[in-house]
């Protein structure tokens, strides 16, 4: 089955369409993306909830041509690499591990549960800009870390390649079948009432 002929995504509940029209695609367009428009994704992470509104996550992007793109490139998974580099930005979503209470550093438990709503809130932003978003875990978070200077106490999660989507025929051939919406677990899989 090609993209063409994917079935589309539907929800077994009402949900504004954004949440099934939203995919993660590879292909990319050779489309640059103003800045004004990433800053504008990366302002939706900005306003993603956050406990105890400590704000802990830590985003570095870099744009197509910058040297910051080529280091985060230079930082993936071989099978992400290959098509990640037609990405127009390529940005690396990170979080602060501790709070500082009363002089004292202490874990932030939740903060890589805050990077995700981070997450979740650029990549539904660019959806409704026309913009794919695209999260990677295959990734050296060591070595980017060390490239872009992440500071110490913090952690990557994943890099993130934005780009206007493409033609699956610029994938490599094995990746053009994954190249159409994937569906979901029914509901009563992921949550039952009164208990797991």
């Amino acid at each position: 089955m090609n993209a063409l002929t994917q079935p589309p995504r539907l929800a077994d509940h009402p949900v504004d369409p954004m949440f099934v029209t939203r995919h993660s695609a590879r292909a990319f367009t050779d489309a640059t993306i103003d800045e004004s428009d990433l800053l504008s994704i990366l302002e939706a992470a900005r306003w993603a909830p956050s406990g105890a509104n400590v704000q802990p996550t830590r985003i570095a992007w870099a744009l197509r041509g910058d040297a910051a793109f080529a280091d985060i490139l230079a930082s993936l998974a071989d099978g992400n690499r290959v098509w990640a580099e037609r990405a127009a930005a390529l940005l690396v979503v990170a979080s602060k591990d501790h709070v500082e209470k009363e002089g004292e550093r202490l874990p932030h438990v939740s903060a890589a549960f805050d990077a995700g709503a981070a997450w979740m809130s650029l990549a539904l932003q660019a959806h409704l800009m026309g913009w794919v978003a695209h999260a990677m875990g295959g990734f050296d978070k060591a070595g980017v870390a060390r490239r872009l200077g992440l500071p110490d106490g913090h952690t990557p999660h994943v890099v993130v390649a934005i780009g206007r989507k493409g033609d699956a025929a610029s994938l490599p051939e094995h990746l053009r079948p994954r190249e159409v919406p994937n569906g979901r677990m029914p509901l009563d899989q992921i949550a039952r009432r009164g208990g797991f």
